[in-house]
């Protein structure tokens, strides 16, 4: 190869890995620790004779601390993780040797023409029929597990995911705003010079490219994320479709040839976050079409592993839609007081008329769906719970505590971590 060794370890595709099996063996780590010092401290007295009669003083100095068998586990651990990222490594270099496609140009008269209108033909319907399928027409046949049914005095909210058997996690949603209308939610979602005062972990916004006909946008976006982890950064297209003051925007990544990507903040190019915005019947119960929906899809690939994302997911999940309702309850006030509209918001408004046979094939494909049985699954509901796993401080426990013998807890070590590496 002709990579040198230093640039190759500099790569962020090596640090993320390294980061990975931190993160994943750390908690494992803790765990049979504490099983260990709860099975050492609950075991009779006796056990401690009989085991100091069978070694040597060599044998103990060699095992310290007594019976752990730190060095056998240290060196089980390091091998399992050697050959996870030599695993990783190769699969990464395998995929950089596959050769690139070129695509076709036109007749130099035309070139500049056709790289401008390939450029902001970003967000096609294609795209919109993806947001119909996941939200309408193939709901029925994805597997959701409900994540959270909260509500405040103002607003509702309902949560599902989707775990594919390949791609990242698929998030969806059900937001209902009282006293809210879809047109001040749409310029609201799309406000990126507002968005800072309720989203937190937004440090950077910039518009790159705008199209006044359709009214497709390309934005650069840089997200803080914890201290533990690299910020990261979206090349966005984003467009909005409107029939009859029903609104479908679909945002996702795109390339973007003018700003190549860098080492920092890493770069997430999987990225697909749309919603569907229209009025309905307010909860008060009057016949009036004051409240909004905005029924929501959601995946990305951040580069962080699936089982740690999930988790920070749930935690902060309904922390940040407290802070999203009290954001466009905060955007309603300054517009009733005559805010000037900024540039984004003002995009919101060039909308492209939709074509209502994507709506009524999506509609007649759901209708089939239903006639024939499908129904919303919920197989595994709140199954998985965050948290420590016990079983872990079990294993640790009982091993310690049956018979102190050093090598079987290296042995269920292997095996566990053998188990998790064949999950990923």
């Amino acid at each position: 190869m002709d990579l040198n060794f230093t640039d190759f370890l500099r790569r962020p595709s090596v640090t993320e890995t390294f980061v990975d099996i931190l993160l994943c063996a750390v908690p494992i780590w803790l765990a049979v620790m504490i099983g260990l010092l709860i099975g050492w401290s609950w075991r009779p007295r006796w056990t401690g004779l009989i085991y100091l009669g069978f070694r040597s003083k060599l044998r103990f100095l060699w095992t310290a601390p007594p019976g752990f068998g730190a060095r056998r586990l240290w060196l089980a651990f390091t091998a399992l993780s050697a050959f996870s990222v030599c695993r990783t490594l190769w699969s990464t270099l395998a995929a950089k040797k596959s050769a690139t496609p070129v695509e076709e140009t036109p007749p130099d008269g035309e070139a500049e023409a056709f790289s401008r209108e390939k450029e902001m033909d970003v967000v096609t319907e294609k795209d919109l029929e993806h947001l119909l399928y996941l939200l309408e027409a193939g709901n029925a046949n994805m597997e959701w597990q409900s994540m959270m049914d909260k509500s405040t005095p103002n607003m509702s909210y309902k949560a599902w995911r989707h775990e594919p058997e390949t791609g990242p996690v698929v998030y969806r949603s059900r937001t209902v705003f009282e006293d809210a209308s879809p047109e001040i939610v749409r310029d609201f979602f799309w406000d990126d010079e507002f968005r800072p005062k309720w989203d937190p972990m937004l440090a950077y916004f910039k518009t790159l490219e705008e199209d006044t006909h359709t009214g497709t946008t390309i934005v650069h976006w840089i997200k803080k994320f914890p201290f533990f982890c690299s910020d990261r950064e979206y090349i966005i297209g984003r467009r909005i479709w409107e029939s009859g003051k029903k609104y479908y925007a679909v945002t996702k990544g795109v390339p973007y040839g003018a700003l190549p990507k860098r080492d920092k903040p890493r770069r997430v190019e999987v990225y697909f976050s749309s919603w569907i915005i229209k009025a309905v019947e307010s909860r008060k119960g009057d016949g009036q079409l004051s409240a909004c929906e905005v029924s929501l899809v959601h995946c990305e690939d951040m580069g962080i592993p699936k089982d740690v994302a999930k988790l920070g997911v749930r935690h902060g999940m309904w922390g940040a839609v407290k802070k999203l309702n009290s954001g466009l309850r905060a955007y309603q006030t300054a517009r009733k007081q005559g805010a000037a509209l900024s540039r984004s918001a003002q995009m919101a408004r060039i909308v492209t008329k939709l074509n209502m046979d994507l709506v009524e094939t999506s509609s007649r494909v759901e209708e089939e769906e239903k006639r024939g049985g499908g129904v919303e699954k919920n197989a595994r509901g709140q199954k998985e719970q965050f948290g420590v796993d016990w079983k872990w401080i079990v294993v640790g426990g009982v091993a310690l505590a049956c018979g102190l013998h050093s090598s079987a807890i290296g042995k269920a070590l292997m095996v566990g971590a053998g188990q998790r590496l064949a999950r990923r």
